[in-house]
């Protein structure tokens, strides 16, 4: 039979991973910390799915039918039989409404994303430069993606910071970051603690740009000065981020202050070990995370079968 541990810990687990995150997110390069991020999201939100599942199994068995189907001589499942086809029957409503949440959001981003792929096909070239008095400047993904910057923005900038803002947006492109947002979004549909995994993701996603606009103009103040003025005079208009596509990534996002401070503070061949300690516990969290749901969700699954070949005769039960 399966054992109860082995199905809870990937329901649980995902809480631990919000706070590590959080602390990757701050220490770790960006760019590992965004598919650190989005890798240890998705496989957490597949393994609490798989440990639902897995709940709904027990219970279903004491139906005929299914015990049929499966030549089972006994339902599967120790204790009380009113309390596993309980606790079958919310797992099976939970892992219902997941699945349709699930469906949704991923129509929902299908849509946004071929929307955006039309506006981006109307535009002839690289930059999108659109007649609004509100400063806005955003990435917009298709093939190719575009970068759409308003008038406002343009007159808000110098021309070296107009350069940098568009090498962010560029980054955004590039690093096809639209992707892994909406992944994560997915992921947190499947479980709750996983939302906490947004914002770190959304900072990394944003600091990954911009170091690439920092490299592209070859000086982090100045990209550091573009990305603050380009989000001060975006605060001034509220219409700028209500008239963005969905699926659209800006460079004005997120919490610039720490952005800025991050670009002001010079990157360092070497350091003190106790810098690398931080970002490595929080990596080893995530990843040891990762490893104990996706080993608790297959041990659930192979105790599974031992049950059912044990309910149907074929093996003895130990």
């Amino acid at each position: 039979m399966i054992h109860a541990v082995w199905l809870w810990l990937p329901l649980l687990v995902p809480f631990l991973a919000g706070p590590a995150g959080r602390r990757l997110a701050s220490t770790l390069p960006p760019r590992q910390a965004v598919w650190l991020l989005t890798t240890t999201a998705a496989g957490l939100a597949a393994a609490s799915t798989c440990a639902l599942a897995l709940l709904v199994v027990p219970g279903a068995t004491h139906l005929r039918v299914i015990a049929a189907l499966g030549h089972l001589l006994t339902p599967l499942g120790g204790g009380s039989p009113d309390a596993v086809v309980a606790v079958a029957v919310a797992s099976g409503a939970l892992l219902a409404w997941c699945t349709a949440r699930l469906a949704q959001g991923v129509r929902r981003r299908w849509i946004q994303l071929r929307r955006a792929a039309r506006l981006a096909a109307q535009a002839r070239g690289e930059l999108v430069v659109l007649t609004h008095d509100h400063p806005d400047a955003y990435a917009l993904p298709g093939r190719p993606g575009r970068i759409v910057v308003t008038t406002g923005m343009l007159r808000a900038l110098s021309a070296p910071e107009r350069e940098a803002l568009l090498a962010h947006e560029r980054a955004h492109l590039a690093g096809r970051h639209h992707l892994f947002a909406a992944l994560v979004d997915l992921a947190a549909v499947c479980h709750p603690a996983l939302r906490t995994l947004r914002e770190p993701l959304a900072y990394a996603l944003e600091r990954s740009a911009d170091e690439s606009a920092a490299d592209a103009v070859a000086d982090r103040r100045l990209a550091a000065r573009a990305i603050g003025r380009a989000a001060l005079a975006s605060q001034a208009s509220t219409a700028a981020a209500n008239a963005r596509p969905g699926l659209a990534l800006a460079a004005t996002a997120g919490p610039v202050p720490r952005r800025v401070a991050a670009l002001l503070t010079e990157r360092r061949a070497g350091g003190p070990r106790r810098r690398l300690l931080a970002p490595c516990l929080a990596a080893i969290t995530l990843l040891a995370c990762l490893a104990l749901s996706a080993g608790a969700s297959l041990q659930a699954a192979d105790d599974l079968h031992d049950g059912v070949e044990v309910a149907q005769g074929e093996l003895p039960d130990h």
